[in-house]
């Protein structure tokens, strides 16, 4: 194995990894729902509906990216694989990515461009989504067979891990607090201003900054097989895909295992997408206060992460993805059933726990430690599952239909929470459809060989 071809390809998920922990899940997208709900509030609606308001907003901005990101990624997958060539695409997403992300910083607290700020939200989510399935399509030729699970697990450890340092710094240094200063009592760097919210929203720069410098030892380690020349021809790669498609008829474990891994990630990705939207609007949780739960969540997800991974070497990535999965749909029930006075309609007391935290924050943080760390031994296990049901081959294509099973609903999820919030004015009951989904991920599973079928 070439070391340093693989350190490499886990500097992607180090590089990448705050798009998903500082802009979708912890900072900006609680950010947006606080300054969503301020908007409609001024606009005449109750705390409530404003609230429901930010949410379905928020859902119908990424459901409009997942429909995207399902209809090109299998086509991208069968033309890069058809040219043979997968670096060229990374560079061109990784473009997506830092554009979305630096257009962030225009979010301002009053008058607020929120479509604006959607739109730009998706760029950069359409470019990590689509960078990502080319780098995927490298692992199946960084290492032999039984040795992917390890470096899937631990690559998805690294890149947690990489999201903890830049929440991190983010809150140290840049995010500012109710009172002005950082979370370390420092005025924000670079004489941003508090009032204006920008420590808050440098987040987007500072999110394409990180990436730009850690995506240099990706660009510099990993290379791929010298190109033989062959142009992109869009119909041969649309044939070839249709084939694979169509095959799938007569490969029950494939099949089921991406539809499966088609519920499983969305709702998980769904549960990312609007974790801070409800402790923002739901609990009433400041940023800051967001940020710190985001730190704790991202640690047990980059130490459960690795040490999915060795389960995964020792027992399979199909274990590992049924208990991920059942520790999600129970932290779903949670947060349907939880509000600040009470959970399934049980009081809770009405004093604080743990210093300024009431009994809901507390179950809150232990839910956002159960997403990050089952999230992510879910996601490294499935990245497992995939490499078995492929070959080095055609990994591009597999994994564009991989993405195409992760995102072929992923408008799915967030447009069900979207109209379920907007039809019952309940944030709580908006996420309720997550639950099914799951135990329709469970169901799928059972026809799905723990081998794969690389070899068919």
């Amino acid at each position: 194995m070439n070391r340093k071809r693989i350190w490499g390809w886990w500097f992607f998920d180090w590089a990448s990894q705050p798009f998903h922990t500082l802009l979708l899940t912890f900072v900006f997208s609680v950010y947006f729902s606080e300054v969503a709900k301020r908007h409609f509030q001024e606009t005449g609606l109750s705390e409530a509906l404003a609230g429901a308001s930010a949410q379905t907003i928020w859902g119908y901005g990424l459901s409009a990216s997942g429909i995207i990101i399902a209809v090109l990624a299998p086509i991208l997958g069968a033309v890069a694989d058809t040219s043979g060539r997968r670096m060229p695409w990374i560079w061109f997403f990784s473009l997506f990515y830092v554009t979305g992300a630096i257009g962030l910083w225009f979010l301002m607290p009053q008058q607020p461009a929120l479509v604006q700020s959607v739109i730009l939200f998706g760029i950069g989510l359409i470019g990590v989504e689509f960078a990502t399935i080319f780098t995927n399509a490298i692992l199946p030729g960084l290492a032999p067979r039984d040795e992917i699970g390890r470096l899937s697990g631990t690559g998805y450890a690294f890149g947690y891990a990489g999201g903890v340092l830049s929440l991190a710094v983010m809150l140290a240094l840049f995010q500012e607090t109710p009172t002005g200063k950082t979370l370390i009592g420092l005025p924000p760097m670079f004489g941003l201003d508090p009032a204006m919210r920008e420590g808050t929203r440098f987040v987007g720069p500072f999110v394409a900054i990180w990436y730009v410098v850690f995506m240099i030892p990706f660009f510099l380690w990993v290379r791929e097989p010298a190109a033989k020349g062959r142009p992109i021809r869009i119909g041969a790669a649309m044939s070839d895909l249709w084939q694979l498609v169509r095959s799938l008829r007569h490969r029950r474990s494939l099949g089921s295992w991406l539809l499966s891994s088609m519920m499983s990630r969305d709702a998980l990705n769904a549960l990312y997408g609007f974790g801070g939207v409800y402790a923002g609007t739901v609990l009433g949780w400041p940023v800051f206060l967001a940020g710190i739960f985001g730190v704790i969540s991202a640690i047990s997800a980059a130490i459960i992460s690795w040490l999915g991974g060795r389960a995964d070497r020792r027992w399979g990535p199909k274990p590992v993805i049924i208990v991920s999965i059942l520790i999600l749909t129970a932290v779903c029930l949670t947060v349907v059933g939880m509000d600040r006075t009470s959970l399934y309609a049980i009081p809770m007391p009405d004093h604080p726990i743990i210093g300024t935290l009431f009994m809901p924050d507390v179950i809150f943080f232990l839910c956002g430690a159960l997403i990050g760390g089952a999230g992510g031994a879910m996601q490294a296990a499935s990245r497992t599952m995939m490499v078995r049901h492929t070959t080095p081959e055609r990994a591009t294509e597999g994994f564009g239909l991989y993405a195409l099973s992760g995102k072929a609903t992923a408008f799915l999820a967030p447009f069900l929470i979207a109209v379920v919030t907007d039809m019952t004015g309940n944030q709580r009951i908006g996420i309720s459809p997550l639950i099914g989904m799951f135990l329709l991920a469970l169901v799928l599973l059972r026809w799905v060989e723990p081998e794969g079928e690389a070899t068919q």
